[in-house]
């Protein structure tokens, strides 16, 4: 630091304030400091700096899966945001019970991050507590946990509102494609489950629970046996709103394999509005993992900068149902004027 301050022509305290981001320097300044680091091959030691600071620079992540759309998505934005505030960013992939287990035991985000942000896990009492001990901000984000600050949709609401739509078509025997056994991501399944039963109760239909069908996301065999079993009742159902675009896919591969023309003989609605719910022209409840992600670490920034802010925040964002071609009234419906 000092070699870069001789060659900038400022003290060592001026190049400390311009490499750690301050708005206290000049621009002119700002530019001769940072030429002069690059000169010199110049980096600042987080280890080191941390030692003064009692900060690491670095943000951590708990996720379930990197391999879904939604956590590519949260995390293209939330890498770049920041970057731009000076900071890391650490991944912890936590993918069965066995690593659950190790992490919680170990908590190695402890000493080597600023903040932790949780992803979309179903955590027990025990573990919250066990993350709470970790002295630093704990952001939930497409969950919300009580008293503590978390970003999320709203995903019963989104489901009345999805389930609404199909209503409003006609549809009176609307079934529910819920994914099971997918790790960490139980919490949002089960509230838009939720959301679709207040709809239907809302709407005077008796709750049938031939109609809720469990499948896992991706596996287009389970899904054509959930089909399969939908297709099978005495009564079938004249629409299908699935859990996540991935399963509304293969429930379109399913009835196309079959010949049961979509719309007409059967509606079928997503959640998500991932690119290839646009690809396949599929109806969706659309929600904004890029945003999830940019709220989230704007407010784990906020809580690292000001000890002041509130730690029970919620920051809660809006979904929107989008129609596109998979959901039309049923056959013997005409839709209102």
């Amino acid at each position: 630091m000092a070699d870069v301050a001789e060659r900038a022509g400022v003290s060592t305290s001026t190049v400390s304030r311009t490499l750690r981001g301050l708005s206290t320097v000049s621009p002119d300044v700002r530019a001769r400091v940072e030429q002069a680091a690059r000169e010199l091959n110049f980096a600042v030691s987080r280890q080191a700096a941390s030692l003064v600071t009692g900060r690491t620079g670095n943000v951590a992540v708990l996720v379930p899966t990197l391999d879904a759309w939604f956590m590519g998505a949260a995390l293209s934005s939330l890498g770049p945001l920041l970057r731009a505030a000076g900071m890391e960013l650490s991944v912890y992939i936590i993918p069965d019970m066995a690593e659950r287990t190790s992490f919680f035991d170990r908590l190695p985000a402890r000493r080597n991050a600023d903040a932790l942000l949780v992803f979309s896990f179903d955590l027990n009492e025990e573990e919250t507590a066990r993350l709470d001990d970790l002295g630093m901000p704990v952001i939930y984000v497409s969950q919300h946990v009580r008293g503590r600050p978390s970003v999320y949709v709203d995903d019963v609401a989104a489901a009345v509102h999805g389930t609404r739509h199909l209503l409003n078509l006609g549809h009176r025997r609307i079934a529910f494609l819920h994914t099971v056994g997918a790790s960490g991501f139980s919490f949002s399944s089960n509230e838009r489950l939720l959301g679709y039963q207040q709809a239907l109760a809302e709407a005077g239909i008796p709750l049938d629970k031939e109609l809720m069908v469990g499948t896992r996301a991706g596996d287009k065999r389970r899904t054509a046996e959930a089909m399969g079993r939908l297709l099978s009742l005495r009564e079938p159902p004249t629409a299908v709103f699935a859990e996540q675009d991935e399963v509304a896919v293969a429930v379109l591969w399913t009835l196309r394999k079959t010949r049961i023309p979509v719309p007409e003989r059967m509606s079928v609605l997503g959640f998500d509005d991932q690119p290839l719910a646009e690809w396949f022209d599929l109806s969706t409840v659309a929600q904004s993992p890029a945003e999830l992600g940019r709220e989230a670490g704007e407010l784990a920034l906020s809580l690292i900068n000001d000890p002041e802010v509130d730690r029970g925040r919620h920051v809660v964002l809006p979904t929107f149902v989008i129609p596109r071609s998979t959901t039309a009234p049923p056959a013997d419906v005409e839709p209102d004027a």
